[in-house]
């Protein structure tokens, strides 16, 4: 059985939600940040030393990094689901997806985070944070112009492993000039397997 190790408002809720989609058996390790600085607990730095989540351990293996566990979990136990064919082109704009979330979107919003806190020291960072953020969402907002999803017809990893994006974004007040992203994450929330589980991490303001 999977073992996920699952850190609090993180990344590691839509590894929670990928699992109940394709209705796979799993063990929850909860970790639960400091209140103070908001890192992660020893706990889990001893599992990752890095420090972050999401994990997951199958047997004898450990994956860390979103996008490389939701990758594993499909081609190991997905059975055809969550992904196109390989040999499609959808495939290769599902594989963009992927690493578009981390590699890209999620850079000037963790910037955003972290500038914030410098207070009028980051003032003259601001201006070009805030035009990449605008640049990255409207991208995946006119990427989902008349869309449902992401790649194809039906839900995908690629998703799932954006959905941490427009979270964030919501998170900041950031999605009200970009309605089609807006649209399509009060979608992902409002399925089954994502309330599945949400149920079972508790808490997650990033999906309110």
């Amino acid at each position: 059985m999977l073992k996920v190790h699952h850190l609090n408002e993180s990344r590691s809720q839509r590894i929670l939600w990928l699992l109940e989609e394709l209705k796979l058996p799993y063990e929850i390790v909860f970790h639960t940040r400091d209140p103070k600085t908001r890192l992660a607990p020893p706990s889990l730095t001893a599992v990752n030393s890095l420090g972050k989540s999401p994990v997951i351990v199958d047997g004898d293996l450990t994956v860390i990094e979103s996008g490389a566990i939701i990758d594993y979990v499909i081609r190991r136990q997905g059975e055809g689901r969550l992904a196109p064919d390989p040999a499609s082109a959808d495939y290769d704009h599902y594989q963009q997806w992927l690493h578009y979330a981390e590699g890209s979107a999620m850079l000037p919003l963790m910037l955003n985070m972290y500038v914030a806190r410098l207070g009028e020291a980051g003032a003259p960072l601001h201006p070009r944070i805030q035009s990449e953020i605008a640049n990255h969402l409207s991208f995946v907002n006119d990427s989902l112009a008349g869309r449902q999803f992401l790649v194809g017809d039906s839900l995908t990893g690629a998703d799932i492993q954006m959905s941490f994006v427009p979270e964030v974004a919501k998170a900041m007040g950031k999605l009200a000039d970009y309605p089609h992203i807006a649209a399509w994450i009060e979608r992902m929330h409002a399925r089954p397997a994502w309330k599945a589980a949400l149920d079972k991490s508790g808490p997650y303001a990033l999906g309110a």
